[in-house]
């Protein structure tokens, strides 16, 4: 119950952070960045994960996603991200799959290129009778351009199981293609 109070803490700072930032609106240029011309809009991207689980019984995770993400200025984007993942386990144990449903904000640090990213989010499982929907939080840190985005984020599912309690973790890789919608 702690974890969820400092994630919505931690939510509602950014919120109060994103609208701060877009109140700008009389402006030509500001502090976090030139808004003058610049196109909001959406994109659309398509990625696969891979990842290393820290955590027994599992071995390694696999997965595919679509992220879109909105344009709020050059420096600061939000973002909805879903698809699927397996976490594999070996021993003739029944697999984990699961939807994640994440909603995220993204902030470009360096070059509009290099970003930090915070996701936040649920984990539902779908395979194998295993049916306790899991939190899901996942901060990363990636590079981007006009097509390509690459990223490494740490996961954390702090509801599926594990030998000895609750609580998965795992760092991910995501290479993906995206476009302007």
């Amino acid at each position: 119950m702690k974890i969820l109070k400092s994630i919505t803490g931690l939510f509602l700072l950014c919120s109060t952070v994103l609208t701060t930032a877009t109140m700008s609106a009389q402006e030509t240029t500001s502090a976090i960045g030139a808004t003058e011309n610049y196109d909001q809009g959406f994109r659309l991207g398509f990625g696969i994960n891979g990842g290393f689980i820290f955590d027994d019984p599992y071995d390694f995770s696999l997965g595919a996603d679509a992220r879109i993400q909105y344009d709020l200025n050059q420096r600061y984007s939000i973002t909805f991200t879903t698809g699927f993942t397996n976490l594999f386990i070996g021993d003739d144990i029944p697999d984990l799959g699961f939807i994640p449903a994440k909603a995220g904000f993204k902030a470009f640090v360096w070059e509009n290129r290099f970003y930090v990213l915070g996701e936040l989010g649920a984990a539902i499982p779908v395979t194998n009778d295993y049916n306790k929907t899991s939190l899901l939080l996942a901060p990363g840190i990636g590079y981007a351009n006009k097509y390509f985005d690459a990223s490494i984020r740490y996961e954390y599912y702090n509801d599926f199981p594990r030998e000895n309690g609750e609580g998965v973790g795992q760092l991910a890789l995501r290479l993906a293609y995206g476009f302007r919608l």
